[in-house]
């Protein structure tokens, strides 16, 4: 039975013709539609005349091409005969000729189908006449040494300074028409992740060719498994080939196939070129100079794709500055100054951008001072989004409620809705009385404030009363914590990224080294012992980067 073979999508769909008038288009009715906006509603038709098929135009839009040539009225179609309907693709299979094997699409390209042809039997395998040996990506440097450099430097040139990736392997096929003046067609399939090949540019010299092209199975799995290439010279005239209907199926008078070998020696893909000219057959000089020109080919790719990363890079390094320079912005650029109390902070994120978070502002009575503290699970993009979140909310309820366990609750509440699993923040939050010295605080899932008595002892307070952090649980009740700041005590707030930061030895700064820090500092001096801390941990860590985000708080009321 005829059949009308649909090349679309990669894929290879039969219609067997079964009527006296096949109707090709976008129309349900039609016998064979094609669900195309570039195809007509009632494009084309094929009409049974005895034993003769017959193809007619329906008066389309973008006409009805047959093997290459726009049809001006009816015109008999036969055997493997190519059938184009705006971009999409067809192939006409007599009954009685119908092939043992047929063409497996590989891909579609801009309207171009490209397709394997041949079972995996050893039959095919008679089609390789020649192959290079390949001691290098660029071939044996001894044959044709003036004609490589010519045309490795003819590809350098064609392709230098190009970024457009997709643009870079038509280049290569346009020059490679330059080396090879006698070359029909050429194509570059690239081998995906999953080992598929899939076709990336297709050339042919003559727009009026037929827009297949066709590749050996047998050829196309040698090349790439041995790393070698491959000529088929006047495979169609030969005898032997009779056996590999496959290949003679292909009517090429003499192909080349090589791989594009990648810098590390493994294949990238291959370029295949083939000319239908019985006069100018390639020889191995030719395949060898194709080696070369492929090496050289694939290294312009890798070094394009290089390019483009590293553009890719520099760009998201200027994202991520402004991601920083936004995320500063949300930190406080000055703090409170009711005398004699200083208050001062440092944030230093291990990335571009951090989950850290502080701020210190007057409450809306502009008496007391509010100061909020948090550390975000994790480091890097995710936390920063969820600080962003965090200040925002902290904002806007330290505006409108005073009562330091009102807006723990609130931010809880405001932090768990639509949270992101695993993105809790361990926080504290207080209000400060700087007329009394009162100090009322909520801690949620934070490490407890240190606070620096005037004789130097420290006390760590808040423990008991330490709740879930931020985001955990909706509605959870925190209990407020209460303590009067004499004068000369200091208060120090700090993430994990201060007690955890490690040497080249992966020694932690620990606890105990930040308490006789703090237990040797000056009473009541703030900015001095903040700066300190930091400067401490500097020299702790000896070079090594930077694990986690490091951000201190240090209150002081003044002797």
């Amino acid at each position: 039975m005829p059949t009308l073979h649909l090349l679309l999508d990669g894929q290879d769909l039969p219609h067997p013709v079964t009527t006296d008038e096949t109707v090709i288009g976008r129309h349900p009715e039609c016998q064979l539609q094609i669900n195309s906006n570039m195809v007509s509603r009632k494009h084309a038709r094929v009409v049974k005349e005895g034993s003769r098929y017959l193809l007619e135009d329906l008066n389309s839009g973008n006409g009805t091409f047959l093997n290459g040539k726009k049809l001006e009225g009816p015109a008999e179609i036969k055997h493997d005969d190519r059938i184009k309907l705006g971009p999409i693709l067809l192939r006409f299979e007599a009954a009685e000729l119908g092939r043992k094997s047929t063409p497996r699409p590989l891909g579609v390209l801009g309207g171009q189908t490209m397709s394997l042809d041949g079972e995996d039997d050893d039959d095919d395998t008679a089609t390789i006449t020649g192959r290079s040996v390949q001691s290098s990506a660029f071939g044996r440097l001894e044959v044709q040494p003036e004609a490589k450099l010519k045309a490795v430097l003819e590809i350098s040139r064609s392709l230098a300074g190009t970024t457009d990736l997709d643009a870079l392997l038509p280049k290569i096929l346009d020059t490679l028409f330059k080396v090879f003046p006698h070359a029909d067609r050429g194509c570059v399939l690239f081998k995906t992740e999953d080992g598929k090949m899939i076709p990336k540019a297709i050339k042919h010299r003559r727009p009026t060719d037929d827009d297949t092209v066709k590749v050996s199975r047998t050829i196309l799995r040698k090349v790439m498994t041995e790393k070698t290439g491959v000529l088929s010279a006047d495979a169609t005239n030969d005898a032997r080939f009779e056996a590999s209907e496959s290949i003679s199926n292909l009517t090429i008078r003499s192909m080349m196939c090589v791989p594009m070998l990648s810098l590390d020696g493994e294949p990238l893909g291959v370029i295949s070129i083939d000319t239908q000219n019985p006069f100018n057959q390639f020889k191995e000089e030719d395949l060898d100079l194709l080696v070369a020109v492929a090496g050289q080919a694939a290294m312009s790719y890798e070094s394009a794709k290089l390019l483009v990363t590293a553009l890719e890079k520099q760009k998201q390094d200027r994202e991520m500055g402004i991601a920083m320079d936004v995320q500063r912005a949300l930190l406080p650029t000055v703090m409170p100054k009711p005398s004699p109390w200083e208050f001062f902070a440092s944030y230093d994120s291990a990335q571009a951008v951090g989950g850290d978070y502080f701020d210190c502002m007057f409450l809306p009575d502009k008496k007391k001072v509010c100061f909020a503290f948090g550390d975000v699970a994790g480091k890097g993009v995710p936390a920063s989004l969820v600080m962003s979140k965090l200040s925002t909310v902290v904002t806007i309820t330290t505006q409108f409620i005073a009562d330091v366990q009102q807006a723990a609750c609130r931010i809880n509440d405001q932090m768990c809705t639509k949270a992101v699993e695993g993105r809790f923040v361990t926080f504290i939050i207080g209000i400060i009385d700087p007329e009394t010295g009162d100090l009322e605080f909520v801690n949620c899932g934070h490490m407890p404030l240190m606070i620096r008595m005037v004789d130097g002892t420290i006390e760590e307070i808040g423990e008991a009363e330490v709740g879930l952090p931020l985001g955990v649980m909706e509605g959870f009740p925190y209990d407020v914590v209460k303590r009067r700041i004499e004068p000369g005590e200091t208060v120090v707030l700090y993430t994990d990224g201060v007690s955890e930061a490690m040497n080249p030895n992966s020694d932690l700064y620990g606890m105990e080294r930040l308490r006789e820090l703090v237990h040797t500092s000056v009473a009541g001096k703030a900015e001095e012992l903040g700066k300190t801390i930091l400067a401490d941990v500097r020299k702790h860590a000896n070079g090594r980067d930077q694990n986690d985000d490091i951000t201190i708080m240090v209150i002081g009321r003044g002797a």
